[in-house]
C-alpha cells in the first residue's frame, strides 16, 4: 500500500543536465540545495518512485515528479536547483499533462526497488533525479476533493486551463451566496420538496426524494408530478411499495417511459426492508453501492437532500449550467469533461447547505439557463458567467464594426490543445449567444425497425367486447408490459400479412383470416429504435368466439386496457383501430396518426408540412443515470 505523502512547502527543481530543456522535479522539504528561484510554466505529469531527504530510508511512495520547460536563461545560467510552489505546480499540472507511463515502467520499478533499499543509507539519501516509473497517482493535497482514484486520474492527465476553472475560494462563495438567496426567492413549490421538508423519519424522506429523483430521469418536471402524487398515494412509504407487484408498478407507470425505472425502484425498495432493515444508506457511495438502479446522480442527490451530506450532483441541467459558466465548449458526454464537471460541482457544493444548493443548481439549469433561449437577464451568477462575458464582448465587436484585442478574458490554452473549449473546427455562433454551450454531441441515429401488430376483439353475450393483450418478456424493451399481438417484418412490407396471421393463430387458434384488415401506421420513436407499427384489426362476432387463452396472455374490456400496463406505443395503435370503427369521433390529435384514407388525400407538400409537425419524443438532457429501456 502507498504511505500517505507528506505535506510538502515546496517542490525542488534540478536540472538534469545543462542543456536540457526539461529539468526534472525532485520532490524535498528540507534545506534548500541553492538559492531558489520560482519556475512557471508547462508541466506534465508522470509517476515516480522517489526518496526523501531527512526520513532515513524509509520509502515516500510512488510520488509526484513533473517536467518544467524552463524559459531560456537571460544573462546568466539558471542555478541548478530551482524551486516550484504546490500552488503553482497544481495550476501548471491542470494545465497540460503528460500520459501515464506504461507497465512495462511499473516492473522497471518493482525490481529496482530492492536495489534502492540496499544502495541508500539512512544517513546520507540525497534525493535523486526521480526516474520515469509508472504507478498510481498520489492524491495530491490540492486535488479537487470526491473523486476516485482513477476520476482523480483523468483530470490530472488533462489539459485544462485555469480559464475553465474557479480562480480562488472567494470567487466560490460569491458563486454559493448568490445561487442559494435566487433559490431561497425563486423556488419552485413541487410536491417532493414539501414532502421531504416536512417528514421527519429520515427513512420516508429519504424515499420521497429516491421516487422524484427516479421519475425526473429523461422526464419533465410537468409529466412527473401527477405521476409522483398518485405513486406516493398509493404506496407512500417503502413498505408499502415493496410488498406491491410488479404488475402494479407497471401499471402506474404506464405512460412515463424508461419502464425498467420503476422496475428497478420496487428493487431497491424491497432490498432495503428485506436486507438493510428498512433504513435506506446515508451516504452517497453506500447507495450506489447497494441500491440497484441508483447511478451517482441519484446517490448524491438522496444524499446531500436527505443526510447533509456535502457532495456535488450533475444532472443533465447542471451540465448545461457550469459548461455555460465555465465557457467548456467540449463534448459534455466525453469521460474528460464529465469528469470536470464533477469536479466543478464538488468544488461549489455549499458546506452548510448541501441539498439545497444541489437543488438551487438544477432549479437554474431547468427555469433560467434552459437550452434555448435562456433568462439570462434573471440569472443571479451572471457576473460569473464565462459564456455571457463573450456574447457582451460579441456584441461591443460588432457595433464597432472594427476588428480588435478583446476585451474579456479568453482561454490562453485555446490552441486547439485545451480539451475542455470548443474544437477550432466549431466556430462561435453569434445567433446562439450563449447556448454556443454545451456542444450539441452527435447522436447515434436510432435504429429502424418495423413491425406488423393487430388490435384482436371479439364481441360476447354480455353485449360487450374483448381485446386479446400478450406480455412482455422479463427482461429487454418495454419488459413485463402488455401489447397487441406483433411480429417483426421487414421495412418492404413482403408477407408480413400471412407472417402475422401465424403469429395471431398461435395465441388465439384458428381465425377468419379474411378479416384481417390493415388500417394504417404508427412511428413510435424509442431511446434508440425508431419502430414502425403496421396496425392491422380483426373484429369476431358472436358467432366464433375465441375460448384459448394461453400462458402469458388475456383478454380486457376497452375500459380495462386503459388501466392496464400498456406502452404509450400501444395506446397510439387502439387509437387507429378505434378510428375506423363506426361511430368513433375522431379528435385532431388522432387524425396525426396516418391511415390509408388519409395518406390517399395528402398531396406530396402537404405530407412534407405533416411530417414536419409530427411529435417528437422527449429530448430533456440525462441525468447521468438513465436506465435501459
Amino acid at each position: 500500500m502507498t504511505p500517505r505523502v507528506p505535506r510538502l512547502s515546496s517542490l525542488w527543481v534540478r536540472r538534469t543536465s545543462a542543456s536540457s530543456p526539461s529539468p526534472t522535479i525532485a520532490v524535498g522539504g528540507g534545506g534548500r540545495p541553492s538559492p531558489p528561484e520560482l519556475v512557471t510554466g508547462r508541466i506534465s505529469v508522470q509517476t515516480s518512485r522517489v526518496w526523501h531527504r531527512g526520513l532515513s530510508t524509509k520509502r515516500v511512495g510512488s510520488l509526484l515528479a513533473v517536467a518544467v520547460r524552463l524559459p531560456a536563461p537571460i544573462g546568466r545560467s539558471h542555478a541548478p536547483w530551482e524551486a516550484l510552489s504546490r500552488d503553482t505546480a497544481w495550476e501548471a499540472i491542470m494545465k497540460k499533462p503528460r500520459a501515464a507511463v506504461g507497465s512495462r515502467h511499473r516492473k522497471k520499478a518493482s525490481s529496482q526497488e530492492g536495489r534502492e533499499r540496499h544502495n541508500l543509507s539512512s544517513n546520507q539519501a540525497k534525493p535523486s533525479a526521480p526516474d520515469a516509473y509508472a504507478g498510481t497517482i498520489p492524491e495530491f493535497p490540492e486535488a479537487p476533493a470526491g473523486l476516485s482514484r482513477r476520476q482523480k486520474k483523468v483530470v490530472l492527465q488533462a489539459p485544462v486551463s485555469s480559464y475553465h476553472l474557479f480562480r480562488d475560494e472567494a470567487e466560490v462563495t460569491v458563486f454559493r451566496e448568490s445561487l442559494l438567496s435566487w433559490y431561497d426567492r425563486e423556488k419552485r413549490d413541487l410536491p417532493w420538496r414539501r414532502l421531504a421538508e416536512g417528514e421527519g423519519d429520515l427513512d420516508r424522506r429519504a424515499y420521497a426524494v429516491w421516487v422524484s429523483e427516479v421519475m425526473l430521469q429523461q422526464t419533465q418536471v410537468a409529466t412527473v408530478i401527477d405521476y409522483y402524487t398518485r405513486w406516493m398515494q398509493k404506496w407512500p412509504t417503502l413498505q408499502d411499495l415493496a410488498s406491491a407487484s410488479l404488475e402494479e408498478v407497471n401499471q402506474l407507470w404506464a405512460g412515463l417511459g424508461y419502464y425498467s425505472r420503476g422496475r428497478r425502484l420496487q428493487e431497491g425498495a424491497r432490498k432495503v426492508v428485506e436486507e438493510l432493515e428498512g433504513h435506506v444508506p446515508r451516504t452517497a457511495e453506500s447507495l450506489q453501492q447497494l441500491l440497484p438502479g441508483v447511478g451517482r446522480y441519484t446517490a448524491g442527490a438522496i444524499a446531500s437532500i436527505v443526510f447533509g451530506q456535502v457532495t456535488g450532483v450533475v444532472d443533465g441541467n447542471v451540465v448545461r449550467m457550469l459548461c455555460r459558466v465555465r465557457a467548456i465548449g467540449a463534448d459534455p458526454n466525453s469521460s474528460l469533461v464529465s469528469q470536470q464537471l464533477w469536479s466543478l460541482a464538488q468544488q461549489l457544493v455549499d458546506p452548510i447547505r448541501p441539498g439545497d444548493f444541489n437543488q438551487a443548481a438544477m432549479e437554474l439549469g431547468a427555469t433560467v439557463c434552459t437550452p434555448q433561449r435562456p433568462l439570462c437577464s434573471q440569472c443571479p451568477v451572471q457576473n460569473l458567467c464565462r459564456a455571457y462575458q463573450r456574447v457582451e464582448w460579441e456584441q461591443l465587436q460588432a457595433s464597432r464594426s472594427l476588428p480588435g484585442s478583446p476585451d474579456v478574458e479568453e482561454c490562453a490554452s485555446n490552441n486547439g490543445q485545451c480539451q475542455l473549449c470548443a474544437p477550432p473546427t466549431e466556430p462561435w455562433d453569434q445567433t446562439l449567444g450563449v447556448a454556443n454551450f454545451p456542444r450539441k454531441a452527435s447522436r447515434r441515429p436510432p435504429r429502424v425497425e418495423c413491425s406488423a401488430i393487430c388490435v384482436l376483439e371479439q364481441s360476447r353475450a354480455l353485449g360487450d367486447t374483448q381485446i386479446l393483450l400478450v406480455q412482455r418478456p422479463d427482461s429487454g424493451l418495454l419488459a413485463g408490459l402488455w401489447e397487441f399481438p406483433s411480429v417483426t417484418v421487414e421495412p418492404s412490407g413482403q408477407h408480413q400479412r400471412k407472417a402475422l396471421l401465424q403469429e395471431l393463430q398461435s395465441w388465439a387458434g384458428p381465425l377468419p383470416a379474411t378479416r384481417l384488415q390493415h388500417l394504417g401506421q404508427v412511428v413510435h420513436t424509442f431511446s434508440h429504435i425508431k419502430l414502425t407499427y403496421h396496425v392491422y384489426g380483426l373484429a369476431l362476432g358472436g358467432q366464433t368466439p375465441v375460448t384459448i387463452t394461453p400462458p402469458g396472455a388475456r383478454w380486457l374490456t376497452r375500459e380495462e386496457f386503459r388501466t392496464a400496463a400498456v406502452s404509450t406505443a400501444m395506446k397510439k395503435v387502439f387509437r387507429v383501430y378505434e378510428d375506423q370503427q363506426p361511430g368513433t369521433c375522431k379528435s385532431s390529435k388522432r387524425s396525426r396518426v396516418s391511415t390509408p384514407s388519409s395518406q390517399k388525400q395528402l398531396s406530396p407538400g402537404q405530407q412534407v408540412l405533416d411530417s414536419f409537425f409530427q411529435p417528437h419524443t422527449r429530448t430533456d438532457a440525462p441525468r447521468f443515470d438513465s436506465a435501459a429501456q
